[in-house]
């Protein structure tokens, strides 16, 4: 026999072993708010050398864990920090479809985002790169001016003169935060800990509880039918998944950013839409930013950069193989249980929650980057605020990533 073949059948429930550990990790982290597929990845890479298996495993299963963890991110970011109905003009698209008792179909459209997401981005990944190729000597001895273009869209395509004014201000301040502490080091008695953890969490993770504070929570939800048509979802899957090839080979341009993009071009806009094309950008990143880093040597989030610091090969099949395994198991885990999770945390009191969920990303900052991560996470939550009392979108607060790397 030969012994290649002999071998296969093991190498292939090694990595199915890897892969599905990867899955777990991140549908833990999917699931926990605060909790990002990141820290795992980048605690997979400091303890890699003494894991008795090839990298390449190692590797799958972080690609794994963070395909997951974008499938499963939108349960805890739809049933958590829900505000009050008279804020509805105002919440996020999400949470407006939960007020309106659609959270239930806003889990779905999520997960067919996703899904189409891997669909379209595997085969549109190789043209999309070869292009990149060409385009990318250009775009890297250009990127501040690309960056700053769409720091001032932000900000100018805001709908109201005092909405751009906060937008203005968030872009400025968050972008200040971002110069100031991104390099700073941490204290944490995790090894996985960098300035982002405590930014992000400040940003976009803590306003959103504290605005929820005196909201009634999850009311009660209807029936899980998806409201729109399979056109209407295929075509933003399609879009979020083309913008989502920004974020694969740009530095500074995130998931939120490049779904705002989408929501320009579509002709269609609201909720819904918003809902699909967020997450569609968000999978779709995982599948070309493996790209970029195969063919420009330039890892574009965190899960690549654990993955390249772990001396991961660069075995194409291995690792979209682990990325299509995880985004079929993602899919069905939002849909066992995403349900559940909207009905759990609409039993609790909102109030106990918000505090008990604030309470659990001061533990997370605090074991990730320390005392020092604790100060930011505060300031940084002091001007997270800043969004919702201009009417401004919380994307401007991006800034934390767009100011430092144009600069």
């Amino acid at each position: 026999m030969d012994p290649a073949v002999g071998v296969a059948p093991v190498t292939t429930v090694t990595a199915l072993v890897f892969v599905l550990g990867g899955i777990s990790l991140g549908t833990v982290s999917g699931l926990i708010p605060g909790l990002h597929a990141n820290n795992f990845a980048l605690l997979l890479a400091s303890v890699a050398p003494a894991v008795p298996a090839e990298p390449l495993y190692v590797g799958a299963a972080m690609l794994a864990a963070g395909v997951t963890h974008t499938f499963l991110d939108i349960v805890p970011a739809l049933a958590l920090g829900v505000p009050d109905p008279a804020m509805a003009p105002t919440a996020l698209p999400g949470h407006q479809l939960v007020l309106e008792g659609r959270g239930h179909e806003a889990l779905r459209l999520s997960a067919l985002g996703s899904a189409l997401a891997v669909g379209f981005a595997v085969p549109l990944a190789v043209p999309i790169t070869l292009g990149m190729e060409r385009l990318y000597p250009t775009i890297a001895a250009n990127i501040s001016v690309v960056l700053g273009v769409v720091a001032l869209l932000l900000v100018v395509t805001e709908r109201t003169l005092v909405a751009r004014l906060g937008g203005a201000l968030s872009l400025v301040l968050s972008g200040a935060l971002g110069v100031l502490t991104l390099d700073v080091p941490t204290g944490g008695v995790l090894p996985a800990g960098n300035m982002l953890a405590p930014l992000f969490a400040g940003l976009f993770g803590a306003p959103i509880l504290i605005e929820a504070l005196d909201g009634e929570g999850v009311p009660p939800q209807d029936d899980t039918r998806v409201t729109t048509s399979r056109r209407f979802v295929v075509g933003v899957g399609l879009v979020g998944t083309l913008c989502g090839a920004f974020v694969g080979y740009l530095p500074g341009i995130s998931a939120a950013i490049a779904a705002g993009a989408a929501m320009v071009v579509l002709p269609q806009r609201g909720p819904r839409a918003f809902v699909v094309a967020t997450s569609g950008v968000s999978t779709a990143n995982s599948v070309f930013a493996l790209f970029a880093l195969v063919a420009l040597g330039s890892p574009r989030t965190g899960v690549l950069v654990a993955v390249e610091n772990t001396n991961v090969p660069h075995n194409l099949p291995i690792l979209l193989g682990s990325i299509a395994i995880a985004a079929a198991i993602g899919f069905i885990l939002v849909l066992l249980v995403g349900d559940r999770y909207l009905e759990l945390v609409g039993a609790v009191d909102n109030r106990w929650l918000s505090v008990g969920v604030l309470g659990f990303l001061c533990v997370l900052v605090a074991a990730f980057t320390g005392v020092v991560g604790l100060v930011v996470f505060a300031v940084s939550t002091v001007v997270g605020l800043i969004p919702a009392r201009f009417g401004s979108r919380r994307m401007t607060l991006m800034g934390v990533l767009l100011v430092p790397l144009a600069l």
